[in-house]
């Protein structure tokens, strides 16, 4: 079966994407696949009896309210925009969430009472891009951040729910979350990003406004959940700045609030620290380590420095986790590459665990989803590289496979549920999801080594991936299949005009083909902090030209479908549109389809089943059904 869809570089909805395709078994079962529901974004009640959650039941994510102990979930909002996170006041009955309108970057900030009544907007409602960033320990002040003051940072900010007076956190002169508030409300804490991979903590006198920089450092390094000491003189942060491998440490402030030297305190040399919670007496902290894609936990004593063994979780990966008030336990999010994300709590001293929520799965058997294969191999210069196999049950020798990038570059592919993934593995086709040069998880020089011109060995990188797959008996060299988004669409690009030859089929989702275009067109704020990532437009014009696909456009072969969200501001939709345009003017075939309702990535039930149903159509086309060129 195959589909003869030429769709036009105009707006279309869902439902005529869908259309476009036969329907027959498989497609239903694809469906029902990219149909799977998921919850995420877990924060507990102050009593702990409740959890506040983001769902897509309803088709997109929105907020519910589940008892912990059992009972029937209550939607808590209906907006026909997405809701981006949601955060419990943990000392009151408030919910704070944020909407991003259109899909795109315009969020606002709400907060609603647990009912759902006495919703209301509390940031401006004038288009700017917001961010939630948490609630003080009083329930009553909450941490935001907006770049509507200037585009090109993101200023932070503390507004107080009952009065509606905000005061401003630091100088406003910087890309600032509020990353916590001292417990004597005195000191606020700033993580001043200063380039994607290099940022600073920056120690705020909420009175005064004077600022202290704590973490002085020759670039790159990263400072990240920070977190104030029951005293408030020690600052227990995740930082790579003195190893490889991130490590949680503390740095101490002397009577005048002068930082002492960043000291690690917990490390690993087979994984690194990626998130870092603290009980509400500050007594406890957990840390999320990120072993080679999945997760483990450990709690620390921050009085003691005293570090034992976290509950063991039925999951792969983790989302969170928070204390609940307490400190008794932990709520989270766990993610499994074979089944829908939920909500899960544990209990610290038993270790048990409760699931909380169940996604619905209507029309899928879990047990008949794909677990992943870590497949290690080397790149064309000898560094060592892994990724994710997923391999239909039963087949042994080469086939069909498609290699899905991520996006990022500082992102990492890991075991969790992918509905693109096991729908193209339903239909008979293999999926390597592979953690090249500048993935994060690998340490800081890995996540280094695509930087700038380097860019190019990660080009290289999908050469050595391929050949890899193939030398290893497990893809049809005559039977490949490349797709990714957002940085993973600007590699597919790039494999495609790069090896012209190599692969029988592309999908290019929301990725940059011009990094000219894209440092013009994209938010302000985003391209000032992507000039190390990517090179500086002022000075490094030839080597982002020679980076960019869109100058070897006339080198591709590969048939190519293109998915873009109109209201995209990361990576606008102008990049998806050339393309599409310089294609049909030399006569070359494109799928290309727009959603007018979507962002960067899709929200909505309709766009995600769209989306799924024709990459798996797509590919199946090309890969599986197409004759065997010799």
């Amino acid at each position: 079966m195959g589909s003869n869809l030429r769709l036009p570089a105009t707006l279309v909805t869902a439902a005529l994407v869908l259309s476009a395709f036969e329907v027959h078994a498989r497609d239903l079962d694809v469906r029902a696949i990219a149909s799977m529901r998921s919850a995420s974004s877990a924060s507990l009640s102050p009593d702990g009896a409740r959890v506040a959650y983001l769902s897509n039941e309803s088709g997109s994510p929105q907020v519910w309210v589940s008892p912990v102990g059992g009972g029937p979930a209550v939607q808590i909002t209906r907006s026909t925009d997405r809701v981006q996170g949601v955060l419990w006041s943990p000392a009151s009955d408030w919910l704070a969430y944020a909407v991003s309108r259109g899909g795109g970057e315009d969020v606002q900030i709400y907060i609603v009472r647990p009912d759902g009544t006495e919703a209301r907007l509390v940031t401006s409602g004038e288009k700017a891009n917001n961010r939630l960033y948490g609630w003080n320990r009083d329930g009553r002040w909450l941490r935001f951040g907006t770049d509507r003051h200037s585009p090109k940072e993101i200023d932070a900010f503390l507004l107080d729910t009952q009065t509606g007076d905000i005061r401003p956190v630091g100088s406003g002169t910087g890309i600032d979350t509020i990353a916590d508030v001292s417990p004597d409300g005195r000191f606020g804490l700033l993580n001043r990003l200063a380039s994607r991979g290099d940022d600073n903590l920056v120690l705020v006198d909420l009175q005064s406004g004077a600022e202290t920089l704590l973490t002085l450092h020759t670039p790159p390094a990263t400072f990240s959940n920070a977190r104030f000491s029951a005293d408030g003189r020690r600052i227990f942060v995740i930082s790579n700045v003195d190893a490889d491998m991130a490590a949680v440490g503390v740095i101490g402030l002397d009577d005048t609030g002068q930082p002492h030297p960043f000291r690690v305190i917990a490390a690993r040399s087979d994984a690194e620290a990626e998130a870092l919670a603290m009980s509400a007496d500050r007594r406890v902290l957990s840390i999320r380590w990120n072993v080679a894609g999945r997760a483990e936990l450990s709690l620390l004593d921050a009085h003691t420095g005293k570090l034992t063994q976290g509950p063991k979780l039925p999951g792969d990966s983790i989302g969170g986790p928070l204390f609940s008030q307490d400190g008794r336990k932990l709520v989270l999010t766990l993610y499994s590459a074979a089944a829908p994300s939920d909500v899960w709590v544990a209990d610290i001293a038993s270790g048990a665990v409760t699931q909380v929520t169940r996604s619905t799965h209507a029309g899928v058997e879990l047990g008949s989803l794909v677990r992943p294969t870590l497949i290690t191999y080397r790149a064309h210069d000898g560094l060592p590289l892994s990724g994710w196999l997923y391999r239909p049950a039963g087949v042994t020798g080469p086939g069909p496979l498609v290699f899905i990038y991520h996006g990022g570059p500082e992102s990492q592919a890991r075991p969790s549920l992918s509905t693109d993934v096991q729908a193209l593995v339903s239909r008979g086709m293999s999926v390597f999801m592979p953690n090249v040069r500048g993935s994060s998880g690998f340490g800081r020089r890995f996540m280094s080594l695509d930087n700038g011109p380097l860019r190019a060995d990660a080009i290289q990188d999908i050469e050595s991936t391929t050949k890899a797959l193939v030398a290893q008996g497990v893809a049809d060299s005559r039977r490949l299949g490349i797709m990714g988004d957002s940085y993973g669409g600007y590699m597919t690009l790039a494999g495609i005009t790069q090896y012209p030859d190599m692969f029988a089929a592309a999908v290019d989702l929301f990725g940059i083909v011009d990094f000219e275009t894209f440092f013009a067109r994209t938010e302000p704020w985003m391209a000032a902090v992507s000039k190390v990532e990517y090179g500086d437009p002022a000075t490094d014009r030839a080597s982002l030209r020679a980076l960019s696909p869109i100058h070897r456009i006339d080198k591709i072969k590969t048939p190519l479908m293109i998915l873009h969200g109109a209201n995209d501001t990361n990576a606008p939709l102008f990049e998806s549109q050339q393309v599409a345009d310089r294609l049909r003017a030399r006569g070359q075939p494109v799928e290309f389809v727009v959603f007018p309702d979507e962002g960067h990535g899709w929200s909505r039930l309709e766009n995600r089943v769209a989306s799924t149903v024709g990459i798996a159509e797509f590919f199946a086309k090309h890969l599986v059904e197409a004759p065997i060129q010799p």
